[in-house]
């Protein structure tokens, strides 16, 4: 199996009929594993039924399936930078927020300094977690939405939208008080909700 491609959608666990693959992984990011490889019968349930390229028979496994060693860096990054840099823009982006309202400028530029190198962080973070799921990312182009993820289609859009506004931001002298500055932060509240429902779906 190629672990990279994992989605969670568990229809693999739920065709197995020897109960082989079992569903493992952190709170934040499910995906499943092989609990006993060697009982497995060869029946290729889970090769029919997975719709994203993840298992693969034995004789028929190409080169390109393969996972490289990059992965127990990208592993580390999902299971602990990904959601801690998400939390923090989080929190960051809303103390800009309020303090915009203040009449501290001194309180809102530590806020804006703050914001911006934590969403730098969530952005290398997520860039990670893209490369990890490439294939799903690719074969929209090569063949559409078909099956896809409402939501996952719904939050890398807001994504793209709340990086292109917060560059933009950062390239604007009166960024803070710009319609597009007010599109960012309501567009980052959705973004915020959405990240949370596609946590809560991967269990």
């Amino acid at each position: 199996m190629n672990p990279r491609r994992y989605v969670a959608c568990w229809e693999c666990v739920e065709k197995c009929p020897k109960h082989i693959i079992g569903k493992v992984g952190f709170l934040w990011h499910k995906h499943v594993a092989f609990q006993d490889a060697e009982a497995c019968i060869g029946c290729n349930k889970c090769v029919k039924t997975c719709l994203h390229g993840v298992f693969f028979k034995s004789n028929e496994v190409p080169l390109s399936a393969l996972p490289n060693f990059g992965h127990r860096k990208t592993s580390f990054t999902t299971k602990w930078l990904l959601p801690l840099a998400f939390m923090a823009s989080a929190v960051s982006g809303i103390g800009l927020h309020i303090a915009g309202h203040g009449t501290s400028h001194e309180v809102w530029h530590n806020w804006a300094v703050a914001h911006v190198l934590l969403s730098l962080l969530w952005l290398i973070s997520v860039a990670c977690h893209i490369k990890r799921h490439r294939h799903w990312y690719k074969s929209i182009v090569s063949k559409g939405i078909g099956k896809k993820s409402p939501m996952t289609l719904v939050l890398s859009a807001a994504f793209l939208i709340v990086t292109v506004t917060g560059i933009v931001l950062m390239a604007c002298v009166d960024g803070a008080n710009s319609a597009i500055g007010l599109w960012h932060f309501k567009i980052g509240l959705l973004l915020i909700v959405f990240s949370l429902i596609h946590i809560g779906k991967r269990k």
